[in-house]
């Protein structure tokens, strides 16, 4: 498919393309990006198609959220869709008390939990001022998950799914928002969410992929049944997908366990027979499912940005998939494309 092929989102109006543009890199996580390679990288995107972009007010302390103002603001607002997050509130500090780690020379400002009603309202109203734009299409309830909460996150979860959904559910009624959902980095949150709530959507990161399809057993079919649209955001899982299974490959944002490099490797050698580049194939397969709109990428080069669009239009024979099944390195029962 083509990275700017439109594909409608679930059960709303919305249409989005196939490849989302991930803002996560120009909040300068890890590194920093300067101003000049950020808005190259949203005008790029934007001549190559791609209408569907995602920020968060924790991608570098809301930096992210302005330089997608800033890239996006004077566009015309109905010829794209954007998601943002609630789940932190931001307040301005002093540089120097900040802790911003992973974040590089992110915006001066402290960010701390929040999951009631009133919280959430609020970081609506403050990603509306950060974005300058009229409305936000998507908001997705963030980081409810155990990875990023621990042995709170039942407790999370509960406060979530009561103060949380009970405000975007408010302004989804309002038509403030075309579509309210969850983004985690487990499917069994977005599952349990999903049986509890009337979500529109998930944002998935890194549990339905190459690598990894349990969540075809149950989440995936809900969402079907339900209407549900799914966004995969680290499709790479982290890195391996994109890099193979080369020595310091990184798998769930650590050094790659043995049969992860196994598993990849065996991958690799059906890709080469084929001709297909790891990539491709990774980024291909997860949108070949009918509930998975979209594959959600940051990147922090223009050069990066291109190779990803490349891949997404990278043609793979059907022989390749089929290849990948009779191996047992893919799942029978898991989609792919035509």
């Amino acid at each position: 498919m083509k990275p700017s092929d439109m594909r409608k989102f679930g059960r709303t109006d919305l249409k989005v393309t196939g490849f989302a543009f991930g803002t996560a890199p120009v909040g300068n996580i890890f590194r920093e990006i300067d101003d000049q390679t950020s808005r190259a990288m949203f005008d790029h995107a934007w001549d190559a198609g791609v209408r569907y972009f995602d920020t968060a007010p924790m991608y570098g302390h809301g930096l992210s959220e302005l330089r997608t103002s800033e890239a996006l603001r004077w566009r015309n607002r109905d010829d794209f869709v954007l998601s943002s997050k609630v789940g932190r509130l931001l307040r301005p500090a002093r540089r120097d008390s900040i802790d911003f780690a992973p974040w590089v020379n992110a915006a001066p400002f402290t960010m701390e939990f929040d999951y009631s009603y009133d919280g959430t309202m609020r970081a609506f109203e403050d990603s509306l001022q950060r974005l300058a734009l009229e409305r936000i299409d998507i908001l997705f309830i963030h980081d409810i998950d155990v990875y990023t909460r621990g042995s709170e996150q039942p407790e999370v979860f509960r406060q979530a799914m009561d103060g949380c959904y009970k405000a975007l559910a408010r302004l989804r009624d309002e038509k403030m928002v075309k579509a309210i959902g969850v983004g985690v980095n487990e499917w069994q949150v977005c599952h349990e969410a999903l049986k509890q709530r009337d979500f529109d959507c998930f944002l998935l990161a890194g549990r339905y992929t190459l690598l990894e399809q349990d969540a075809l057993d149950e989440f995936l079919p809900l969402c079907e049944e339900r209407g549900a649209a799914v966004v995969v955001g680290g499709g790479f899982n982290s890195g391996i997908l994109a890099t193979g299974a080369k020595p310091g490959a990184k798998y769930n944002y650590a050094p790659a366990p043995a049969e992860i490099m196994d598993r990849v490797a065996k991958i690799e050698a059906v890709c080469a027979e084929y001709d297909v580049p790891l990539p491709a194939a990774a980024l291909q397969f997860v949108v070949a499912h009918p509930a998975v709109p979209s594959f959600c990428a940051g990147t922090r080069t223009v050069r990066q940005l291109e190779q990803n669009l490349a891949w997404m239009d990278h043609p793979i024979p059907a022989e390749f998939w089929q290849a990948l099944k009779d191996k047992g390195l893919l799942r029978g029962d898991a989609p792919v494309p035509a």
